[in-house]
């Protein structure tokens, strides 16, 4: 990293002002206020950013002969209004790797850690991302360095006597962390919920969760008996160290097989663009921000919620169980088969993991998948697209024999129901969508497909339910 690094960090946020939030009353552990999230960059963070982030909001910081934190002097003394929160936010899967650490660091300087226990009850808060380590290295992957990172954010707090509050930024799809939450929950690391936890709700979840009174009310009961539990009687940790280790090895699996089809087939982007709707979502103005974080064409800068959305709206959902049946099916040929089936029954985290894929897949469809590629993708590249089918059929059949289930879904069986009765509506409007796509493929300036393909977006969208 640059040795200005850190300095260009801190300009592009107060530029763009994309890491500033304003958070309501939280109660005494977590006072309300301004609250700055601050993203952390690979290999290392500096207080440097904060010089600029804290004379925009017109308080004061003395530089003195500092610590080194990475590679950039730090401010040795602050002065800073009271209700000021700096939240570190760790999102890539190098920066999840290195948050204890960093933690660590933050701590160990005086001055800082007195403006905890001072002004915030001994609080620190602390952000994790799930959209941006899904899209790096697949949600299997992303999952399990999510858990790890929080247990170390946990230890280091611990270590200094200060309290720990975990921000989960999730999205609505399991592909950006979203799912069930008093399953979320339950399943967090031992000593990670201590009567404390922010979450965000996005997009259409925000309606689906909280648009009525009633559903609102009963949403945060979920949300309270949920903390609660897990508070008083904390999930359980893997029962022996030979579970983490398999779990490592999955993970490293899944995320060859994930980075080399996203990332390393030559292939995979001209296929993306041609099999799912994700070219035309840009014009239809239908997000709060630009598809892209930058002009290119590239998968690394186009934004976590189109990448799954596009995918969502063919029915292959491919974000969410991409790499998985690659690992979960090394592990099996290794004769770990009896080891997955007992991690899946008695470790809350593992099953959670399991259990949100198998959902997936229950929403998934193969012969829709095909349509679009048959309809939509040039045939030097439907090889490609017949691979990952294969891809899928295998990961529902390691899935299924690691959850010990007959067919999808078996545990939640009003959940099947839900899904076979959308089945009726859902399934025209994806031929109809592959209909309006060959033709505005044709004729994109025409306003009136424009407006057809909004209308099995959002309908398609509708039926999906966690889609972005």
């Amino acid at each position: 990293m640059a040795s200005n690094a850190s300095d260009v960090l801190a300009v592009e946020l107060l530029q763009k002002d994309a890491r500033l939030a304003v958070s309501g009353e939280l109660g005494k552990p977590c006072p309300g206020g301004m609250s700055e999230l601050v993203s952390i960059p690979a290999g290392g963070f500096s207080l440097t950013s904060f010089l600029l982030l804290i004379k925009k909001r017109g308080m004061v910081l003395r530089l003195g002969m500092g610590i080194g934190m990475g590679r950039v002097p730090i401010a040795h003394y602050f002065v800073a209004q009271d209700e000021l929160r700096v939240v570190p936010l760790f999102e890539t899967v190098k920066d999840l790797r290195g948050a204890g650490s960093v933690i660590r660091k933050l701590l160990s300087i005086d001055w800082y850690r007195e403006h905890i226990v001072k002004n915030h009850n001994g609080h620190q808060e602390v952000m994790v991302g799930y959209s941006d380590s899904g899209k790096d290295a697949g949600r299997f992957t992303a999952a399990w360095e999510l858990y790890k990172a929080q247990g170390d954010v946990v230890a280091a707090c611990n270590e200094f006597g200060i309290k720990v509050t975990l921000f989960h930024g999730r999205g609505g799809s399991i592909g950006r962390g979203g799912g069930p939450t008093y399953l979320a929950i339950q399943s967090q690391p031992p000593g990670s919920v201590m009567g404390t936890l922010r979450s965000t709700e996005q997009g259409e979840m925000v309606q689906a969760k909280f648009g009525l009174p009633q559903i609102a009310t009963r949403q945060l009961e979920i949300y309270t008996t949920a903390v609660l539990l897990a508070t008083l009687r904390p999930p359980q940790p893997p029962r022996e160290q030979k579970w983490c280790n398999l779990m490592e090895e999955i993970s490293k699996i899944s995320c060859q097989k994930y980075r080399s089809t996203v990332y390393e087939n030559p292939e995979f982007l001209a296929y993306f663009q041609e099999a799912t709707p994700q070219a035309e979502l840009g014009y239809l103005n239908i997000g709060s921000r630009p598809t892209r974080r930058k002009a290119t064409t590239g998968i690394g800068h186009l934004r976590a919620i189109p990448w799954i959305f596009a995918w969502t709206q063919t029915r292959f959902v491919l974000p969410a169980w991409l790499g998985v049946g690659a690992g979960l099916k090394g592990v099996c040929e290794k004769g770990h088969t009896e080891d997955l089936k007992a991690m899946y029954k008695e470790w809350p985290f593992f099953q959670s993991t399991v259990d949100l894929i198998e959902m997936v897949l229950g929403k998934a469809d193969i012969p829709i998948a095909k349509h679009y590629d048959e309809v939509l993708v040039s045939e030097s590249r439907r090889e490609l697209g017949a691979e990952l089918r294969r891809e899928l059929m295998m990961t529902e059949k390691h899935v299924l024999v690691v959850s010990g289930h007959e067919k999808l879904s078996e545990n939640n069986k009003s959940l099947r129901r839900l899904i076979e009765s959308r089945l009726s509506y859902l399934n025209p409007m994806n031929m109809l969508q592959v209909e309006v796509l060959r033709r505005l493929r044709r004729d994109d300036e025409n306003n009136k497909l424009r407006d057809a393909l909004l209308i099995t977006i959002n309908g398609i969208a509708a039926g999906m339910r966690n889609t972005g």
